[in-house]
């Protein structure tokens, strides 16, 4: 075995010196003795990071040979040469492709028929050349299919992006059209008008701009947002008739509409906002579709509104009931049905009802443990819609399902070059019992024939927040522990919306210590029914998951091995007082408001860099990223230089932060392998295994 030594068997770590910044609120003073390291252009800050990296890397240098075959291993999973199944939109196939040895993708399409000459729109291996880091993240195409409204950035922070406008004829593009800081876009049906979000200095997407392409005036602002708690988006319908402009929250939205025939108008608001009423709007030839939630519907339901006197309520016409133990999900309308994604019970099912004539069908999955979800087509005539298909064992299948045949086809199966076999390994779902009761319920996956005695290693995994679901869908990067024996358990705690919105109202807020005593629960029950053992079980989350971790690492340092907490919320008190940080105000609605002191009492409750305390941890890995602007890298730097200071432990603790990158870490597909690799590798190594 090739297991990392102790801390005491390296140099010293490195050690950040103290300046102390005292704050007080509420009649509390918080002493807090690294907040300098928040100054990202001091040398200081970037000279303690980079000793921080070269003594993971010192550390880390025994398991080189491990990382090199853990990265190979991903390689092999994944199929180099892979093309996604062609999108038909307004006469186009539209594709991505990857080749062997390149880290990006090939955007393209093909005129009418597949067979036809591609056209390679992006090849993003070109645009990154020279690059440290670069996203490609989305491009819309004008209706006349000249050009590509395109979003990038260098920087790996998803708050950089440029929005440019390539000429799909001439293949370059547009001269002067280089826009910061926008996060969407949509085209006008005049193929001129672009209309896009810009973020404001608390990145905060919250005006609206119309542009002409041909023009040489800047773009005028159409709306904007002043309440800081919405964020805005835009998008164009299905039917290609209306730019929505949505202001939402956490827990209330707003539309503004605008004729997409008639640009240069000016939006009017949809339905005016009322606070806890969240609504979507979809429009359908001369009705629109509206997605609808409040506190007596917590988990939704959807109605038809005429397409004139719609904000007239009672014209609307209920078409899908709200249920208390299953949440609407997602809705896809098309021109003669529409798609209902709904999670019951923390499993998705899929129901598509007829618009012109009634009908009703359900596509049912025959496992106790999967992930299923629609995937969104362009195109509002088609007669078929898509989703995809995986479990915990069975990597991912692209459906098409034709309503009128009640057949689903495959489409497209996800190769694992190396060889794969689903039936080599078991998924169960069990449940943990919460402190007050609740049954959390817990996916496992793990090769058959491991014995429950305690022996095996584990690998505890969640989110946790925002309601975002932690679903049992495959994921070939911890096949690389299973397959050395370890139990990949996933854990459907509250905050996430598993089992309907409820699950997430219960872990938010003044409720968020459910999120960690679930995740808590769920670890004694592995324990308890011998999958594992306290000393073999290692947790992983990331951002928000990456709060779960080293909170539930504070509340019980005994009750793992080893952490993992990439790109972690951390300075939850910090952050949250700090109105000028990106995210802060809109997430009020999530964590609470800290300037109100029930808020600021709970949540520095269980702050995890005001909660560090004298005790013996676990060996830790705290990954951080430059570039960061979701979280910035001085919370996992402030966390590591804090916990190096009170912990009584010899167990490792290393920060590793990307110097280049942001909150998604590397953003070429081989260089997030060997980040992969290295978490992995530390995983592999403290709990003895090569």
């Amino acid at each position: 075995m090739n297991k990392i030594l102790s801390q005491s068997h390296f140099p010293p770590p490195p050690v950040a010196f103290k300046k102390p910044i005292v704050f007080k609120n509420f009649n509390h003073t918080r002493t807090d003795n690294y907040y300098w390291l928040k100054e990202r252009t001091s040398p200081l800050v970037t000279s303690y990071l980079e000793e921080e990296n070269k003594y993971a890397d010192i550390v880390m240098e025994s398991t080189s040979s491990l990382q090199t075959k853990l990265f190979e291993e991903l390689r092999s999973r994944i199929q180099e040469d892979d093309q996604s199944a062609p999108v038909f939109y307004n006469g186009f196939y539209y594709y991505s492709r990857s080749e062997k040895g390149k880290q990006y993708k090939h955007y393209c399409r093909k005129k009418e028929s597949l067979s036809s000459p591609e056209q390679v729109m992006f090849d993003v291996n070109e645009m990154s050349k020279g690059k440290p880091a670069f996203i490609f993240s989305d491009y819309e195409i004008s209706p006349d299919n000249r050009y590509a409204a395109y979003l990038s950035n260098e920087s790996g922070s998803y708050a950089d992006f440029i929005l440019r406008v390539r000429d799909l004829e001439k293949g370059t593009d547009l001269s002067g059209f280089d826009i910061t800081k926008v996060t969407d876009v949509a085209w006008g049906n005049d193929s001129r008008s672009v209309f896009y979000t810009i973020v404001n200095d608390a990145l905060r997407p919250w005006r609206v701009y119309r542009h002409d392409i041909m023009g040489t005036n800047p773009g005028v602002v159409i709306f904007e947002e002043p309440d800081e708690l919405f964020i805005v988006n835009i998008q164009k319908t299905k039917t290609e008739a209306f730019i929505l402009i949505s202001s939402h929250s956490f827990t209330t939205s707003e539309y503004s509409i605008l004729n997409a025939d008639t640009p240069f108008a000016l939006p009017e608001v949809f339905i005016p906002r009322i606070k806890d009423v969240d609504y979507g709007v979809y429009h359908h030839r001369d009705k629109f579709f509206i997605q609808y939630k409040d506190k007596q519907n917590l988990n939704g339901k959807i109605y038809e509104a005429p397409l004139s006197g719609y904000r007239d309520a009672s014209t609307w016409k209920e078409v899908m009931p709200h249920s208390d133990d299953a949440m609407i999900d997602y809705l896809d309308i098309f021109d003669s049905f529409y798609a209902v994604q709904i999670r019951r019970n923390g499993l998705m099912e899929i129901v598509v009802k007829g618009i012109c004539q009634p009908f009703e069908k359900t596509i049912n999955f025959p496992e106790p443990v999967y992930s299923a979800e629609l995937i969104p087509l362009p195109s509002y005539n088609s007669k078929k819609l898509r989703y995809k298909y995986s479990s915990l064992n069975r990597p991912n299948t692209v459906y098409e399902y034709d309503f009128r045949e009640g057949i689903s086809e495959i489409i497209k199966e996800t190769v694992i070059p190396s060889g794969f076999n689903a039936d080599d390994y078991t998924v169960e779902r069990v449940y943990a019992t919460a402190s007050e009761g609740t049954k959390v319920p817990v996916s496992l996956l793990y090769k058959n024939g491991i014995r429950k005695d305690g022996s095996n290693p584990a690998l505890l995994y969640s989110y946790g927040s925002y309601g975002c679901s932690s679903d049992a869908r495959f994921i070939s990067t911890f096949f690389c522990l299973v397959d050395r024996g370890f139990v990949f358990a996933l854990a459907q705690i509250r905050g996430g919306s598993d089992l309907g919105e409820a699950w997430y109202e219960d872990g938010k807020l003044l409720n968020k210590k459910n999120t960690f005593t679930d995740f808590i629960a769920c670890a004694e029950m592995l324990i308890e029914n011998k999958y594992t053992s306290s000393d073999k079980l290692a947790a992983m989350g990331g951002s928000a998951g990456g709060l779960l971790v080293t909170a539930v690492t504070n509340m019980r340092p005994d009750l793992f091995n080893t952490v993992v907490a990439v790109v972690p919320f951390v300075d939850v008190m910090n952050t949250m007082l700090d109105p000028s940080l990106p995210l802060t105000v809109q997430e009020y609605e999530e964590w609470g408001n800290p300037n109100i002191k029930e808020y600021y009492d709970y949540m520095l409750s269980y702050s995890p860099y005001d909660n560090i305390k004298a005790a013996d941890y676990p060996n830790m890995l705290v990954t951080a990223g430059l570039n960061d602007s979701q979280v910035g890298y001085h919370e996992p730097a402030k966390f590591t230089a804090k916990l190096r200071e009170f912990k009584t432990d010899d167990n490792l603790l290393l920060l590793k932060t990307n110097m280049k990158s942001g909150h998604g870490g590397a953003t070429g597909r081989f260089d997030q392998l060997k980040e992969s690799a290295f978490e992995l590798a530390f995983i592999l190594s403290r709990l003895s295994f090569d």
